[in-house]
């Protein structure tokens, strides 16, 4: 069983001893879910058993053979890792939009103060955490509440998708990751960035991410800092990138997800 758990998502909370935790929401209910040095433990703390939580396991063998060996061997020491699929469309939807125009760092603050003013507040294993608002919640929010927690550039596109969500999200959930991230576009000021990133966070598919995305260079260029990688705003490097694995969209997957298990993640 793998050790190694990619906590690429804002909702991950570290503590002084290691531990990560973040709550989800099923389709059943509410759960914990935490990483220690025993591994990890879910708990279901609202609602029903019925729906757990999924992991997303990959392994480096999957890795494009005409990527750069130095990536590649890079990649090869975390061994085979484990993602959460994020259970809940509307959660991935919410944190790609809150992660458009803003650092990563910044977009972290923005989601954790969004979701404990105005979401669903559970006793994690050493404290609070919090789930995101409800489409609901968030239609029935003023614009002051938006720019109260440092989202008020991100309102038009949470209203919209709310809206939009409430309305098509039963026929959502069953699309595979490429055909969600084009149903996705269909959301006014949602662009091909923003649905995408939300369709790999719930479907734990990430051949169809935006592999040209700043978090996939920056680790890319520490993990195999001798490469001659095309310069942060050279749009070779998406090409470059899906270029190695060719059609095979598992070993995207791999490279993608495991490049950025390899910035965020716990052992």
């Amino acid at each position: 069983m793998s050790n190694v758990l990619t906590t690429d998502h804002p909702a991950w909370q570290t503590y002084e001893d290691g531990t990560r935790a973040r709550a989800v929401r099923t389709a059943s209910g509410i759960w914990t879910v935490a990483h220690d040095r025993d591994g990890l433990h879910l708990a279901c703390v609202d609602g029903t058993e019925d729906v757990k939580p999924e992991f997303v396991a990959t392994d480096p063998a999957h890795l494009p053979p005409a990527a750069p060996a130095a990536l590649r061997e890079g990649l090869a020491g975390l061994g085979v890792t484990r993602r959460l699929a994020n259970p809940w469309l509307w959660d991935a939807i919410t944190t790609a939009i809150l992660r458009q125009v803003v650092r990563a760092d910044q977009a972290r603050t923005v989601y954790r103060t969004w979701c404990s003013t105005y979401g669903t507040t559970v006793e994690g294993p050493q404290g609070a955490l919090a789930v995101a608002p409800t489409p609901a919640a968030v239609l029935a929010l003023a614009d002051e509440q938006f720019a109260a927690v440092g989202a008020k550039f991100h309102r038009t596109a949470l209203t919209a998708a709310a809206t939009c969500y409430e309305q098509h999200h039963s026929e959502w959930e069953h699309l595979e990751a490429g055909a969600l991230a084009a149903a996705l576009t269909r959301i006014p000021r949602i662009g091909p960035w923003t649905a995408a990133a939300a369709a790999t966070d719930y479907t734990g598919d990430f051949h169809v991410y935006p592999h040209d995305d700043l978090a996939v260079r920056t680790w890319a260029a520490k993990i195999a800092p001798a490469y001659a990688w095309p310069g942060k705003k050279d749009k070779a490097f998406g090409p470059l990138w899906t270029g190695w694995a060719g059609t095979d969209r598992t070993a995207l997957h791999t490279l993608t997800l495991a490049t950025l298990t390899w910035g965020a993640h716990a052992r």
